[in-house]
């Protein structure tokens, strides 16, 4: 028992020290150390996804959930969503080669000093043992503390919203039009999204609308910054109610950024039914079905398209 005890204590421990070092990467973005320079894996496009549209009329940035190591997707259902997405808004370029859990969107396994971990930990994710691949979604989770974090989260969203930018012009897009931008921010990295709104809302011109997928955030500036935020949720999803710890999202505090944008109608709620947060039963599965016989990836990609479809999106 005390050898047990010993070995819990232990990795309390450094989950704490972790914790508290995870700043530190925000923090030398904003002294300068890393330089100005952007990071992008050069995906190339399926035709589908990452390709540059002439007559676009909507960009989506879709911003992954806390396994990703890089701008690469290792996840067939998101890869199945986005194209799925694609074909249902042929006129919309979508854009999915962003790591949101860095702040210059260098990837895990691109790190000067840790690659050779985070590629030993890519390697357990997807073969096994997957405990120890839980270690990327630990150190992506830390991130999305420090972005919903009060002191550091200004600075982070700040890069974020840079790292988005930067995406945009590579496909293309005109800051000076007013073609609507639509971020979808899929568990953790609904933090993400809404964080980045705040700045990217000084660079564009178009509206910004944040599409959370089954999101978890905090009350950030961002909320009542971004023209609309549309929160899906499904009633299996236990993940999503995490949001709900923040203090600034709680009743009692009316002038929160939360309470607020309530008021003044910036987040609707959509329920998707019996679904689950990922996995087998999550809003990606493309086999369980609903009740009246839809595939849950085909009533997600329908909820999303008809959100960007909406004639006052490009108002």
């Amino acid at each position: 028992m005390a050898d047990i005890f010993t070995f819990f204590s232990i990795v309390l421990g450094g989950l704490l020290v972790w914790a508290a070092l995870s700043p530190f990467e925000t923090l030398g973005w904003w002294a300068g150390w890393f330089g100005d320079q952007m990071y992008q894996d050069n995906l190339p496009s399926d035709g589908l996804v990452r390709a540059v549209r002439p007559n676009a009329d909507r960009y989506i940035l879709f911003l992954s959930g806390v396994g990703r190591v890089s701008g690469e997707t290792f996840s067939r259902r998101e890869q199945g969503f986005l194209q799925r997405l694609a074909q249902a808004l042929p006129q919309a370029v979508i854009i999915d080669d962003i790591f949101p859990y860095s702040v210059n969107n260098l990837s895990l396994t691109g790190q000067p000093f840790f690659a050779r971990l985070w590629r030993w930990a890519l390697r357990c994710k997807l073969d096994g043992p997957a405990l120890a691949g839980y270690l990327i979604n630990v150190r992506n989770i830390w991130q999305v503390l420090v972005s919903v974090d009060r002191r550091y989260g200004p600075i982070y969203n700040q890069a974020m919203a840079e790292v988005l930018l930067h995406s945009l012009l590579r496909y293309h897009y005109d800051p000076a039009s007013n073609a609507p931008v639509y971020l979808i921010g899929y568990s953790g990295a609904g933090q993400m999204a809404v964080g980045a709104v705040t700045y990217l809302r000084e660079w564009i011109r178009g509206p910004i609308y944040v599409i959370s997928l089954g999101g978890i955030f905090g009350s950030d500036p961002g909320v009542l910054a971004a023209n609309r935020i549309y929160h899906l949720y499904g009633d299996r999803d236990k993940a999503h109610k995490l949001s709900a710890i923040a203090p600034g999202r709680w009743s009692i505090f009316p002038t929160s950024e939360w309470n607020r944008a309530r008021r003044q109608g910036l987040i609707r709620f959509i329920k998707m039914g019996p679904m689950g947060h990922t996995g087998v039963g999550g809003y990606l599965d493309n086999k369980t079905q609903l009740p009246d016989g839809t595939i849950y990836l085909d009533k997600t990609v329908q909820v999303v398209a008809d959100i960007v479809m909406q004639p006052m999106a490009v108002a």
